[in-house]
């Protein structure tokens, strides 16, 4: 009998892993991962970003989560001794129509708590040389780290705390009772006092696995890359992004500084017909099925049609990929750019077509779901892991 069992291997479960540990010195907890390691899918084709929580609503979710996790997140990289770099970000305007956006976003993120500078034109050539635009903010706490690295330390953590780690063990049924959670799985079944769901691309049907309908699923978006060649990383100081649009809940392509010394630049968003799909011929027909046959999937396509023609074209034209790339550095070419991993992104949209835009926890008799774990998942997930704890506690 476990005290917790905990269903996903990625950033989220891990984190919260430890926050029970701190919390519970001497709780048994099982970890199960269907995957042959830790971090294999949103973790591992995360780009990196330390968010600063510029972006989100005062008093959100995500606003809390993110500006705590930047702090946490910094400081365990140093009790860790994992390589990170605090080198900030620049949201760019190019346009005199969103400098209005970007001085909502400059105001927002002095109610969110950072010190954000702004830039005029003279003083952005002096921060991005090559970078074009009228203004920009600049937020120095945004940084970059390795996310996979940071899950791999959680994982030997709560291995040398007395978690056991399964790794390879696909959950195929839940059965929640009065006093216990059975949940059978690929290598065995196992029993536990509670379970926490953290499967993020398969929230969704890990809860209803365990009998809770939610009104919402899990539709998956393609984050499509490319990486400036090596000799063409100078272009790039900071976190380099456009100012984004307002009516569309992805931030456009921008540049990306890698904690490795690589410089990716994008992405677009497409939907996805493999939850865990990374190349376009990728295709899973019972994810296809389940997009194609959801109802809010068709009501947000009606409402973002234009935009999302615009991805799909940019996805199959690099030409088209590469003039958006040029809105921001006018210098970047075609053949400064070299593809690099794709990410997937798991976006919760509502039965009426509407993105489920902030964290989304459903507690059940014994169980806790976290069916929706949007960025700043990444960033904040040692706070997110704390609020996890304390739910169960």
């Amino acid at each position: 009998m476990y005290d917790y069992i905990m269903i996903g291997g990625g950033i989220v479960g891990l984190a919260a892993t430890k926050a029970l540990h701190d919390q519970q010195p001497n709780a048994k907890i099982l970890l199960l991962e269907k995957e042959k390691e830790v971090a294999a899918h949103q973790t591992g084709h995360n780009s990196g970003v330390i968010h600063s929580g510029i972006y989100y609503k005062p008093g959100s979710l995500k606003a809390n989560f993110a500006t705590a996790g930047n702090r946490s997140m910094k400081d365990f990289c140093r009790d860790h001794d994992i390589h990170f770099e605090t080198c900030g970000k620049a949201i760019v305007a190019t346009e005199e129509e969103e400098l209005p956006v970007m001085e909502h976003l400059y105001k927002r993120g002095h109610q969110n708590g950072l010190a954000v500078e702004k830039l005029n034109r003279e003083e952005l050539a002096q921060a991005e040389p090559h970078v074009r635009g009228l203004a920009a903010l600049r937020i120095p706490s945004a940084g970059i780290v390795d996310f996979k690295t940071v899950t791999n330390r959680l994982a030997a953590l709560a291995e040398e705390r007395g978690a056991q780690v399964q790794l390879g063990a696909e959950v195929t049924n839940i059965s929640e009772k009065e006093t216990h959670v059975s949940v059978e799985t690929s290598k065995g079944s196992f029993t536990g006092k509670y379970i926490i769901n953290c499967a993020g691309l398969h929230s969704d049907r890990v809860a209803r696995l365990g009998g809770y309908h939610t009104d919402m699923k899990i539709v998956p978006f393609r984050g499509e890359y490319y990486q400036l060649r090596p000799d063409k990383r100078s272009l790039v100081n900071h976190l380099v992004y456009p100012v984004p649009n307002p009516d569309f809940p992805f931030l456009g392509v921008h540049f990306t500084r890698m904690s490795n010394g690589e410089v990716e630049a994008g992405p677009n968003a497409v939907p996805g017909l493999n939850r865990e799909g990374y190349r376009k011929k990728d295709i899973n027909l019972r994810d296809t099925v389940e997009v194609l046959t959801y109802e809010g999937f068709w009501r947000i396509a009606r409402q973002y049609a234009k935009t999302g023609i615009e991805e799909m074209t940019r996805s199959m034209s690099k030409g088209k990929f590469v003039k958006g790339l040029q809105k921001l550095i006018p210098d970047v070419q075609a053949e400064d750019l070299v593809p690099a991993p794709a990410g997937v992104r798991a976006q919760a949209l509502s039965n009426d077509g509407k993105l489920i835009d902030d964290f989304m926890f459903i507690k059940g008799k014994r169980s806790l779901h976290v069916c929706n774990a949007p960025s700043p998942a990444a960033t904040a997930s040692l706070e997110i892991g704390k609020i996890i704890a304390r739910q169960l506690s």
